[in-house]
């Protein structure tokens, strides 16, 4: 009898990304195989993203051509998943009649009797309390390298930001126990994963609800135990959030990688209050001179929102001032967002769309300026470097540096291999060179 096989199409952040393999290793458990060619898939599943327009309508876009393989190919159920599957499921089933089943952000490990309904012919929708703690005690299917993995840390988020949906759509802030992530680390470590990536909404709060105090400082000294791990790199940290004993425990522990990524969306006080952030720019200078002050070659990473409502040219001139003279090693820029059910989408003076836009290219075109200085500055080090492949044509190794989170970051490409490497190995560079994002290298 022929196996019920399936596809994951996961989108949005890698805290999805996680989710998704945690449902592959319940339905590889349960016997099912899976495909990535839609036309041999018997279901779809679609881990969708909602956190801001363009996310929204990318998933939206990825069910309906999705749907169509019901009518052309072989496909016999499509269900879908997720941060849009919460938020818009009474939409979904109006106007989405493709989709067979819903299933909500804590419900995914139900997902193997989901596959069974739809197999039975039914239509269910899996909704439930978004504050319910859910994860899953079987072993992910890791997606990527197998030599980089994301390790979730905690879901929801509490700080409810003026802009942000996230609290509705995931709950409040529920930090994972230690034991559980310690075990699931171990677990990724003996499958050959090399590289450790911490993510939550935020993750400089981890183990406040749970213990009482903010535990990432213990649970990255246990993770750094871990002798198959070779990196760990912390994603998501409220600039607010660190502190001093974050700060030492990145600083001493060889493990952790000098960089940290640190969503600070503004630097305007007046619109860091309206965002609801609980931060001004001082303290946002204070926390960024610490970070170099203890770690000289830090790489710190930033998001900023652009055309915030009510932000104004001096807001704006003021955020370019702020970029030039804290000269980040990455930054990204969003165009706000206006989404429904947020404080946010109420406020006066939207800025115009072509404004924002006009005003996140200035930001970008001037950190670009910056980035590329950083890394015409990195000439002469010799540096530590994971490999992740081999161009055949150009006869490189590409690889990246601490400095460099996989998907999102630069690349160091690598000459001079005096023998095959795989990936996932690490090998000495010294830089020779930059190439705007990324680096050049020979292999020492």
């Amino acid at each position: 009898m022929k196996k019920t096989t399936l596809m994951f199409i996961s989108l949005g952040c890698d805290k999805n990304l996680v989710d998704t393999e945690q449902m592959l290793g319940i339905l590889g458990r349960e016997g099912f195989e899976f495909t990535q060619d839609e036309t041999l898939a018997d279901i779809i599943i679609i881990n969708t993203c909602c956190f801001i327009g363009d996310a929204k309508e990318e998933s939206i876009n990825t069910i309906i051509e999705t749907g169509k393989l019901k009518k052309s190919g072989t496909l016999k159920g499509l269900i879908v998943c997720g941060c849009l599957a919460q938020r818009y499921a009474g939409d979904i089933r109006k106007e989405l009649p493709e989709v067979d089943a819903i299933v909500g952000t804590t419900q995914f490990t139900k997902i193997a009797e989901v596959v069974r309904e739809v197999l039975g012919g039914d239509r269910p929708d899996h909704l439930g309390d978004i504050d319910r703690m859910e994860y899953s005690q079987d072993e992910r299917i890791l997606t990527g390298g197998g030599y980089s993995s994301y390790l979730k840390i905690a879901e929801g988020c509490d700080k409810r930001c003026t802009y942000c949906i996230i609290p509705k759509v995931r709950g409040r802030y529920r930090s994972v126990p230690k034991e559980i992530l310690i075990e699931e680390a171990e677990q990724l470590a003996k499958k050959g994963v090399k590289e450790l990536i911490l993510v939550a909404q935020e993750t400089t709060v981890y183990g406040k609800d749970l213990y009482g105090s903010k535990e990432l400082p213990d649970l990255l000294r246990k993770l750094c135990a871990i002798e198959e791990l070779k990196w760990i790199r912390i994603m998501y940290s409220y600039p607010e959030e660190i502190d001093d004993e974050l700060i030492e425990v990145m600083a001493k522990e060889e493990k952790i990688c000098h960089y940290i990524d640190m969503p600070i969306q503004h630097c305007s006080d007046r619109i860091l209050k309206m965002m609801g952030r609980k931060t001004d720019r001082k303290s946002l200078e204070n926390v960024i001179k610490k970070l170099r002050e203890r770690m000289p070659d830090i790489a710190i990473r930033t998001t900023l929102i652009s055309g915030f409502p009510g932000e104004t040219k001096n807001d704006h001139e003021e955020l370019l001032d702020f970029v030039e003279k804290m000269r980040f090693d990455r930054l990204g820029v969003f165009t706000y967002s206006r989404e429904e059910d947020t404080p946010a989408a109420a406020f006066p003076n939207q800025v115009p769309g072509r404004t924002a836009r006009k005003r996140a290219d200035e930001l970008m075109s001037l950190q670009q300026k910056t980035a590329f200085e950083n890394e015409e500055n990195m000439t002469g080090r010799e540096l530590s470097v994971m490999i992740e492949g081999y161009l055949n044509e150009d006869d490189v190794y590409v690889g990246r540096t601490y400095r460099d989170a996989p998907d999102v970051d630069g690349y160091v490409f690598l000459k001079n291999a005096r023998r095959e490497y795989m990936s996932g190995d690490f090998v000495k560079a010294r830089i020779t060179g930059a190439n705007g994002y990324d680096l050049t290298g020979d292999i020492l």
